[in-house]
């Protein structure tokens, strides 16, 4: 089963039918999806989703809607014909109390919604067909502080969310409780990994930083004992020096507690840079 199936099924098993105002609610945001065509004869309801469907029936029949039940091939088609009980539910749309307007939202994303497994990536829609339905439910979702997107073309009307975060108030609007701990478990996770990541990706590259810097050093000081400089060097260049081929792997931090007198990182990069440019001025000279 996907992830988005398991959310309705999670969905569908509330039990709220003896609720007529809320599940009028909840057949509005059904209706208004894109899954639903409205014609002359009345309503169809069309869905390849057994949970849609099941909770659909559920609701009509709750409701005292007369529905005639279908299904082609995989396609599951609830005909509804018009009466004035269904255009009683759809003045619903103009209450604004805050149970009522959760219950459209749910019924939407039943309708004509899907979420992806967050293993593979962040996407949640709904699908419509006339983008005034799109623009009310995101009214809706803005007043929760939700944030859809509303997508438009030839064929339909998208609201969608890629942010992980948004995603998961969504699925907690709806309600689906276990849903939003799966998710946040997933996304918890896959957070965690791609932390560590970025620190060993940084790591590894502050590593590959030092490796280079004391292979040119090394290299730097080679240059010169081959030249027979060396011994020309003060003193202070020639402990660093030999410290440094004696210790190709240590930070320069370390190098400098290593010295008779110690000093910090910024006076071993200092001398280290001095015995750079002797080295590139005996290059020149060759």
């Amino acid at each position: 089963m996907s992830f988005s199936s398991e959310i309705k099924e999670e969905l569908s098993k509330v039990n709220n039918l003896k609720n007529k105002e809320l599940l009028g609610a909840e057949f509005l945001g059904y209706i208004l999806t894109g899954n639903t065509v409205n014609n002359n004869e009345g309503l169809e309801f069309i869905t390849e989703n057994e949970f849609n469907i099941e909770r659909f029936y559920k609701i009509l029949f709750n409701l005292g809607i007369d529905y005639e039940p279908d299904k082609k091939g995989k396609v599951f088609i609830a005909k509804i014909k018009k009466s004035k009980l269904v255009e009683k539910f759809m003045e619903i749309k103009t209450k604004s109390t805050l149970d009522i307007q959760k219950a459209i939202v749910k019924g939407a994303f039943l309708g004509a919604g899907s979420v992806t497994d967050p293993n593979k990536q962040y996407h949640l829609e709904i699908i419509f067909q006339e983008k005034n339905n799109a623009e009310y439910i995101l009214n809706i979702c803005n007043s929760f502080n939700i944030h859809l997107k509303l997508l438009e073309n030839k064929e339909k009307i998208y609201l969608y969310i890629k942010d992980a975060e948004e995603i998961s108030k969504f699925m907690a609007l709806l309600g689906a409780n276990k849903g939003v701990l799966s998710f946040e478990d997933v996304r918890v996770t896959k957070e965690i990994k791609n932390n560590v990541n970025r620190l060993v990706n940084c790591e590894t590259a502050n590593l590959n930083k030092i490796v280079n810097a004391s292979v040119n050093q090394v290299n730097d000081i080679k240059l010169i004992q081959n030249l027979k400089k060396f011994d020309e060097l003060p003193d202070y260049l020639k402990e660093i020096a030999l410290l440094r081929l004696e210790n190709p792997d240590a930070s320069l931090k370390a190098l400098g507690e290593m010295l008779e007198n110690p000093i910090g990182k910024s006076g071993v990069n200092h001398r280290l840079q001095k015995i750079h440019e002797i080295a590139e001025e005996l290059k020149e000279r060759k």
